[in-house]
């Protein structure tokens, strides 16, 4: 009894230290705790995207309101979005205006979103920690790109809440929360 509870506390404890372990900054800065989280933010939304049916895609909460398909592509094309102002281009056709509505393919759509995240990871990888405070145009006046990318994780994190929502409606638990 003694053994086998000593075991399962191992097991638990090296399975929180290799989760750890995979969204540690690997090394110290901004950039590097940024795309620690990136990670697991495309862990989440991508894994998410995967778990909602294809035929829920069209789904929305209301008229007026973006679909499921449209909040994913939402995403990939932000994400397709910055890196160009760190000198990465995306693919034709990621930033056109209508891009959001170009498809309700879910095997295209997670694909988008897998391109897109790794667009972002290039860009940042891009940047040194000096470049923290360089300021870019930004909008209606100028920002620094710590602050980009700032406004991406926030940015990131507002529309997976959103898709949490979505997938909870439409009875989708998210994978990550499952027991």
């Amino acid at each position: 009894m003694q053994r086998t509870a000593l075991l399962v506390i191992g097991i638990l404890l090296l399975g929180s230290a290799s989760a750890t372990a995979q969204v540690a900054p690997k090394g110290p800065g901004f950039r590097a705790e940024f795309l620690a989280e990136l990670s697991v933010a495309e862990d989440h939304v991508v894994r998410l995207a995967e778990a909602i049916p294809a035929d829920k895609y069209t789904w929305r909460p209301a008229d007026g309101v973006r679909s499921v398909s449209e909040v994913l592509l939402h995403l990939a094309s932000s994400h397709n979005n910055m890196p160009r102002m760190l000198g990465v281009a995306p693919r034709d056709g990621m930033l056109a205006a209508d891009y959001d509505k170009s498809t309700i393919d879910k095997a295209k759509i997670v694909a988008a979103l897998r391109e897109s995240f790794a667009l972002m990871r290039t860009g940042v990888e891009r940047l040194s920690d000096a470049d923290a405070e360089k300021t870019l145009p930004w909008f209606d006046g100028k920002n620094t790109y710590r602050g980009m990318l700032y406004f991406m994780a926030r940015h990131t994190g507002e529309h997976t809440g959103q898709l949490i929502a979505y997938a909870r409606v439409i009875g989708v638990v998210p994978p990550w929360s499952e027991r």
